[in-house]
């Protein structure tokens, strides 16, 4: 503790400089209700080069419908993402009011994308992507910590103009000659890196752009859906209502294994739209050492350790619980002066190539479960393992289709809020027999024409929200997804 209060003001200083300069471009009106979340779907960063001899898994690229750009200085593309989501009637004695619908309901929702680039010389580019998301989601987004879509919107007071999803600067410092090959993309245009290397990053971005990537299981577009199959589900990372945040990120690359640090602005509440421009008191660090190696002989894979701290205007849960229960009232999370908590954080991310064409991933996730939930999703605790399977096993290199399975939990404090009728900014039935939430989750995305994917999927979830009074609930859905 000494020695990170020693830091605190080394560190204001230097992110206030960055960010204050930044201000003007990503800062965003707001809307004062602030009680929904859209979570931006996440677009994992190419994953950094490895030694040749054991590269790590990926899948075959993906086809668009128009060509991109020859000239590598400059980059234009775009994607347009739409899943249909319902559910039939399942058994609910009760519901409150963040519960999902126990009624048949469906919905759709949408996220468009322009993705731009160019390079400024050959170490530095800037990037800005420009995204419009709308549509509906199930029960407003409510009612499930292991939402079904992660493109939902669930604020119907968020602006329907378009806004800008990405804006930062990147540069490369080399630390070595010798260069390997990089897979161009809106997130990085070289065509080659030095293989060790030091890559800086300022501005706007999503924090699972660069931190618990995986392979097989991140991208709403092209694989599974579920908050939590494709992200940590514990891993609250710093975000705004839309999934963006504001900060820094330093990338260490070597030959077979990176370590990279982010320090990022958080939300004024819990998943506001709002960003609080003050680093020196309201702040999040995220760490990440990724190893790229199998660990089956002569199969490549990659090991992915995350650590991260928030320091936020957060409640306790067991105060509010004990506040209520002296008043003879319900618990209420926002009841408290401004003041900053602090939440922490574990995660592990491991996937192996079992074949040539089959990848096995898994993801565990920790926090410490007394502080709020306040950016991502109600989860403390998360195991999720699953399959990726590349449609070139059956002649059809474009396909892709995957099965996972995810079990979350919140700690025992969490669990007494709910049960005394709390409401989190996702999950509220009013009154709580616990159980963990479990999901299974399946699709199949087939390439139709020229970027053109289509992919039904489907998942049943066991005691949603945690509550075993409820559900099971079966979620099918069929995703359009267009690049361009």
């Amino acid at each position: 503790m000494r020695f990170q209060a020693q830091l605190a003001p080394l560190r204001a200083c230097w992110i206030a400089f960055v960010l204050a300069a930044a201000a003007p471009v990503f800062a965003q009106q707001a809307d004062p209700q602030l009680s929904a979340q859209k979570v931006v779907p996440p677009a994992p960063a190419p994953a950094p080069v490895a030694d040749p001899v054991d590269p790590p898994p990926s899948d075959d690229s993906t086809e668009s419908m128009l060509p991109h750009l020859k000239n590598t200085r400059f980059w234009l593309s775009g994607q347009a993402n739409f899943i249909f989501q319902t559910h039939p009637d399942f058994h609910a004695p009760y519901s409150g009011t963040h519960s999902l619908s126990p009624n048949y309901e469906k919905a759709t929702s949408r996220v468009l994308t322009l993705y731009t680039g160019v390079r400024l010389n050959n170490s530095t580019e800037v990037l800005v992507d420009i995204e419009e998301a709308g549509g509906a989601a199930l029960s407003t987004g409510f009612g499930l910590a292991g939402a079904p879509d992660l493109d939902i919107v669930r604020n119907p007071q968020l602006s329907k103009a378009p806004y800008l999803g990405r804006g930062m600067i990147h540069t490369v410092i080399a630390l070595s000659d010798d260069k390997v090959e990089n897979d161009r993309s809106f997130l990085s245009l070289f065509d080659e890196l030095p293989r060790r290397r030091l890559e800086l990053r300022a501005g706007k971005f999503s924090m699972p752009d660069f931190f618990d990537i995986n392979s097989v299981g991140s991208d709403t577009h092209l694989q599974f859906e579920n908050w939590t199959v494709d992200n940590n589900g514990a891993y609250d990372y710093a975000a705004d209502t839309r999934g963006y945040t504001v900060g820094l990120t330093a990338d260490y690359e070597d030959r077979n294994w990176g370590f990279r640090f982010a320090e990022a602005l958080m939300p004024k509440v819990a998943n506001g739209i709002d960003l609080v421009w003050k680093p020196w008191q309201v702040h999040a660090e995220n760490f990440e050492y990724e190893l790229r190696h199998g660990v089956i002989p002569q199969r490549a894979g990659v090991l992915r350790l995350l650590a991260y701290t928030n320091s936020a205007n957060m409640g306790i849960y067991r105060d509010q619980v004990i506040e209520a229960a002296n008043a003879g009232t319900t618990p209420d999370i926002t009841a408290h002066p401004w003041h900053i908590t602090r939440k922490f954080g574990f995660g592990i991310n491991v996937e192996q190539n079992l074949t040539q064409y089959l990848t096995a991933y898994a993801r565990f996730g920790w926090d410490n479960g007394k502080t709020e939930s306040f950016a991502y999703t109600e989860v403390d605790q998360t195991f999720n393992q699953g399959l990726g399977v590349k449609g070139a096993w059956w002649h059809r290199k474009q396909d892709r289709a995957g099965l996972a399975f995810v079990s979350n939990a919140v700690k025992k404090d969490h669990q007494n809020y709910l049960a005394a009728g709390g409401l989190g900014f996702l999950l509220g039935d009013g009154h709580l027999t616990y159980g963990r939430e479990n999901i299974l989750e399946t699709y199949y995305t087939a390439h139709v024409w020229r970027g053109i994917y289509v992919a039904p999927g489907f998942q049943r979830i066991v005691d949603p929200g945690y509550n075993r009074d409820r559900g099971p609930v079966l979620v099918p859905s069929f995703r359009a997804h267009v690049e361009f």
